[in-house]
């Protein structure tokens, strides 16, 4: 049942207000965490823990409340008619590398107001005394994520300031590309037949403000990022670490002349904007021009 609701696409959405297409991409960490290596599809080095809070789901680093470190957000969005249970495989992965995941319990994020919801929350733990997140939630470093109808909420997320980077996964129609003001990584499934790819390039097409990347992933169907979210999880962590946390490691499979993701069967049909064109690849890509 919950395999099916969540190929049913999203419904009215409200308009989100215009943003300014100028801010500039920012990326470097203010919380240094542990390194990877590398593997971005794997679990990370944290414990995780979950609980409810308010209309939220938070998946979050165990020892949190005693950790020496500050942590990125990830705001979550649902597709329609699904909830965080339904990709709780990815959203735990995510808090293992460290993020606070913020999941809105809705299954109609299309507004992007719902997964907004979970910044104020978090800011709110933050700042409260008492709190196991007091001190711990690195604000300045937020990601939007959603799938399907979330996808599109992430999008529609993208207008809030506090955004840093967005990941929108096989997004549906009803979203404002101009909406978004910071790093963007569209991800397409190569037969999905509920959100087309063409659909997914036509939003990336459209985001011309940002540096934006469009990346299709071979074989995926719409049911691809339900779970741990299989050949989406590692390139999303990758996106996110680089963005959210300054990973140097992950630079490379993005940008530079030598991308990661730019040759091989697994991402066939991967376009960037000229401004995701103009961030730097690795240090090695630089030193050998």
């Amino acid at each position: 049942m919950a395999a099916i609701a969540v190929l049913t696409l999203l419904m009215v959405p409200a308009a989100p207000a215009s943003a300014d297409p100028g801010r500039p991409s920012t990326h470097g960490p203010s919380s240094a965490l542990p390194p990877v290596n590398g593997q971005w599809d794997k679990p990370g080095p944290f414990q995780v823990a979950t609980k409810g809070e308010a209309d939220t789901t938070l998946y979050y680093p165990r020892d949190i409340a005693t950790s020496e470190y500050r942590h990125p957000v990830i705001i979550w969005g649902n597709g329609t008619f699904a909830f965080p249970l339904i990709y709780d495989g990815l959203l735990r992965h995510w808090a293992s590398h460290g993020f606070v995941v913020a999941a809105a319990n809705t299954p109609f994020s299309n507004t992007g107001l719902e997964m907004r919801a979970g910044i104020d929350l978090l800011a709110k733990a933050n700042a409260q005394s008492g709190s196991p997140f007091h001190g711990r939630i690195d604000l300045g470093h937020i990601g939007a994520a959603g799938h399907s109808q979330g996808g599109a909420g992430a999008i529609n997320a993208a207008m809030d300031p506090r955004v840093t980077t967005t990941v929108p996964i096989q997004p549906g129609p009803l979203a404002l590309p101009s909406s978004v003001r910071s790093p963007a990584l569209y991800l397409a499934g190569q037969k999905d037949m509920v959100v087309f790819p063409a659909l997914v390039q036509l939003l990336y097409d459209r985001t011309t403000q940002v540096p934006a990347v469009y990346a299709e992933l071979a074989g995926a169907g719409h049911l691809t990022a339900i779970g741990n979210a299989g050949g989406f999880r590692g390139l999303t962590t990758a996106w996110l670490r680089f963005h959210l946390l300054g990973d140097e490691q992950a630079r490379g499979v993005f940008f530079g002349s030598a991308c990661g993701i730019c040759s091989g069967s697994t991402w066939p049909n991967v376009k960037r904007n000229a401004k995701a064109l103009q961030i730097p690849g690795s240090t090695s890509q630089r030193a050998t021009g």
